[in-house]
């Protein structure tokens, strides 16, 4: 690689999108290792260990593949709520609600399969068209009353949960808290495995979910950065103004923006519980931490939606990787605390760009100097 090549990698964006990405998750690890010292040193070494093998805990083969297969049937609608969040992001939002929109798109795509015992591609448009009903409020009140979308989209994500509560009661289990079983009350919602569960030891919950959401990425990215609609909903985010002085749309572009983005996060939910991996519980009074990881994952793979895949799978891996530690020692929610310190220093991603760029500005401008005083000898 000569001077020349070695220059525009490290101005490239993507790159040093990487670099601060990977800075942050080294960093992060190593604060959270100094955390478990001060646990308990005892166990330090073997929990972060842990943390990081995840399914590599297991000795045999089998075991190894069908938890590999786990984690990645939980990075599938991690990875919609991330790129939800990054695609109001580009368009200058915060979609704080993709949370509550993953909420109503598990709502509609349970009760769809549940009550009226629909199919699965059935239920998954319910749950896109439900995730980008709720998300649209929050963006029609954005566009014509200048509400902050974060305001809206947080009132909505406690309405969406209750609501959802109440609706999913109808078709619960008698005798637990938990929604009816889609194995065996309506197995045509089940999402298709088409064969991928024998790759990871017939693990049944791994779908099509797990490509079709890598799939989704790779259109998230044409748009945003291909296409004419992407340009004007990314000229949009950054001047409302310009944007209509240009004569582009500015309120549709806002209200379409939030439209697609619940629509990814609704679609999330779907890809999610029409495995059949996990059912709905009805007296839950949290907000699911999908959505909100989904923000991590986002600002972790640098708001590039390839890069998201990437990020998403690894704020998965982390965080399923501490149920391997050891419970008399630690609490299992140490992972999630390691994941925190990494979302927290992706906050500092932006700033080791600029301040990257500063370094490369002032390395150019030495050697403009030197190469004048040259040729002025």
């Amino acid at each position: 690689m000569n001077k020349n090549e070695k220059k525009s990698l490290l101005r490239n964006g993507a790159f040093q999108s990487l670099i601060a990405s990977l800075a942050c998750i080294i960093i992060g690890l190593l604060l959270g290792y100094v955390v478990l010292l001060l646990i308990n040193p005892a166990g330090a070494g073997n929990a972060i260990v842990s943390i990081l093998k995840n399914f590599m805990y297991y000795p045999t083969q089998v075991k190894a593949l069908q938890y590999f297969g786990s984690t990645l049937v939980k990075t599938a609608p991690l990875l919609m709520c991330s790129l939800s969040v990054l695609f109001a992001y580009k368009v200058g939002l915060f979609n704080i609600g993709a949370a509550g929109q993953y909420v109503a798109g598990a709502g509609a795509c349970l009760y769809c399969a549940l009550a009226f015992k629909l199919p699965w591609y059935v239920c998954i448009l319910a749950a896109v068209l439900v995730g980008a009903v709720l998300a649209a409020i929050s963006g029609l009140l954005k566009a014509y009353c200048n509400v902050n979308e974060v305001i809206s989209c947080i009132m909505l994500n406690w309405i969406s949960l209750y609501v959802v509560n109440m609706m999913l009661s109808t078709v619960k289990d008698p005798s637990s808290p938990y929604s009816l079983a889609l194995s065996s009350t309506n197995p045509g919602a089940i999402i298709p495995s088409l064969g991928l569960s024998a790759l990871f030891a017939k693990n049944k919950y791994v779908t099509i979910a797990l490509p079709l959401s890598v799939i989704v990425a790779i259109i998230v990215w044409i748009i945003l950065e291909k296409t004419k609609l992407g340009y004007e909903l990314k000229a949009t985010g950054m001047n409302k103004q310009a944007a209509k002085y240009c004569g582009m749309r500015e309120k549709y572009n806002i209200i379409l923006t939030m439209i697609i983005s619940g629509a990814l996060a609704g679609m999330g939910a779907a890809f999610f519980y029409l495995t059949g991996v996990e059912q709905w519980a009805v007296t839950q009074t949290s907000v699911p931490g999908m959505g909100f990881n989904g923000i991590a994952a986002a600002f972790l793979g640098g708001l590039n939606p390839v890069g998201t895949i990437f990020s998403s799978y690894f704020i998965q891996h982390i965080t399923s990787g501490g149920a391997y530690v050891d419970k008399s020692m630690y609490c299992s929610q140490i992972s999630d605390l390691i994941s925190a310190l990494i979302i927290y220093l992706c906050g500092f991603v932006f700033f080791f760009k600029l301040w990257l760029n500063r370094l490369l500005d002032k390395r150019d401008e030495k050697r403009m100097m030197k190469e004048r005083k040259g040729g002025e000898a």
